[in-house]
């Protein structure tokens, strides 16, 4: 049996165990990386576990250790309620004024990863305070994130640009950015019309404490509330104009809100979303070694020398939806581009929408659990069951790998072919 189905056979029995049975996914994942690594692909062990993902890790621990400090002082609430004045009470407008403060943010400059971390923790709070949908909010979030991710402006914009301009083909920023916008927009329109009305999958002790109810009600920050809002604005100017790692930034203003707050703060760290972690870690770490084996690449390359060029495309699409649900959709991105480019320059597909269709593939399923954005939505969600809401997002995330690259294939490619 070759390394590529033992391989992808190993993934497919931790989604079926971890899905059925009580055990965190990311535990099956370790597991998995240890045995496939060594046994099937003869890697060792540092090999092995050298796609630990560091930075997503103290990405996650940091922004749920701030937002955790900031919402038992009081500040994340009277956020909620400010925001809340700001839409006139129209708390029903909420998901979309942070679909498009995320665009905004990432259309000029911001990478996507942060955008999402600034934003989701806050809108987490929205939605548990005036009973919206996490799964409506969180979504609409990271889809507004890549709404405005391919402008010429943005990192993955700049990105694919740069890619395609040391090739012999020419991609229009405009076509871009603008195919981009126009699927996430309509993603999010679906999102919010099928999902909107349906209930949370609440926790038992979902109901508001009353704690929750004296901070929502109270006037004007004090000291605490003043000193966090400081913070934000410094992570917000460190992370956004200086490009510094948000996790880190996060940890430290987290610390020291700990350090003048201590009797409130004691269980802050509670507020950390573990099992998440367990679990992002686990399955980045697996696919992290699939990608240092070639197994990924190989996949690309036998798409890609199936024959027909309409048909090749789809599967191209395909793959990256699959492979970015798993791990980046930078790196994706970055690697597909090349494996393209054969494809473009022997066909008569047209270079702007197979490009375009792969990097919307690419990132509109970072709703996945296992992508830095969906881990984010996931690890912050409030309220909620954490395995019913992960079934959630597991199962949304599967329409869109199922149906995503259909519509990036059938809006930007078909037509022009």
């Amino acid at each position: 049996m070759s390394a590529e189905v033992i391989s992808i056979g190993a993934l497919l029995v931790m989604f079926v165990v971890g899905t059925v049975l009580p055990i965190n996914l990311g535990i099956l994942a370790f597991v998995a990386t240890f045995l496939v690594g060594t046994v099937s692909l003869g890697l060792t062990q540092e090999e092995i576990f050298e796609g630990f993902p560091v930075d997503l890790f103290v990405t996650i621990v940091g922004v749920t250790y701030l937002f955790s400090v900031a919402r038992r002082n009081g500040t994340i609430d009277w956020l909620v309620t400010a925001g809340v004045r700001l839409v006139r009470g129209k708390v029903a407008l909420i998901p979309w004024v942070l679909f498009l403060v995320a665009a905004l943010l990432t259309a000029f400059g911001t990478f996507t990863p942060a955008a999402v971390a600034l934003l989701v923790p806050i809108g987490m709070n929205f939605a548990h305070r005036y009973k919206l949908n996490p799964l409506v909010v969180g979504m609409m979030v990271i889809s507004g994130g890549h709404a405005g991710a391919f402008s010429p402006l943005a990192v993955s914009g700049a990105l694919v640009l740069g890619v395609v301009d040391k090739t012999t083909l020419h991609v229009s920023p405009v076509t871009l950015f603008t195919a981009s916008f126009v699927i996430n927009l309509v993603l999010s329109a679906v999102t919010y019309a099928v999902f909107s009305k349906r209930p949370a999958p609440l926790a038992e002790d979902a109901e508001v404490t009353s704690e929750d109810e004296d901070l929502a009600v109270s006037g004007m920050p004090d000291w605490r509330q003043w000193l966090t809002l400081g913070a934000l604005v410094v992570l917000v100017v460190g992370a956004l104009g200086f490009h510094l790692e948000i996790g880190l930034l996060a940890l430290a203003a987290g610390a020291l809100l700990a350090l003048v707050d201590m009797k409130r703060q004691e269980k802050a760290v509670d507020g950390i979303s573990w099992s998440t972690l367990l679990l992002v870690a686990g399955m980045m770490t697996y696919i992290a070694m699939l990608e240092k084996a070639g197994i990924i690449e190989e996949i690309s390359e036998h798409a890609a020398g199936l024959g027909a060029p309409l048909l090749v495309a789809l599967l191209l699409c395909f793959t990256v939806a699959v492979t970015s649900a798993f791990a980046s959709s930078t790196a994706i991105i970055t690697a597909i581009i090349p494996v393209a480019v054969p494809l473009l320059l022997s066909s008569h597909l047209n270079a702007a929408g197979l490009i375009a269709a792969l990097a919307v593939s690419t990132t509109i399923v970072d709703t996945s659990p296992f992508s830095t954005n969906g881990a984010l939505v996931l690890s912050n969600a409030r309220g909620v069951d954490p395995r019913r809401f992960y079934r959630q997002v597991i199962s949304y995330t599967g329409g869109i790998v199922a149906l995503g690259p259909v519509v990036a294939w059938g809006a930007l490619v078909l037509p022009w072919s």
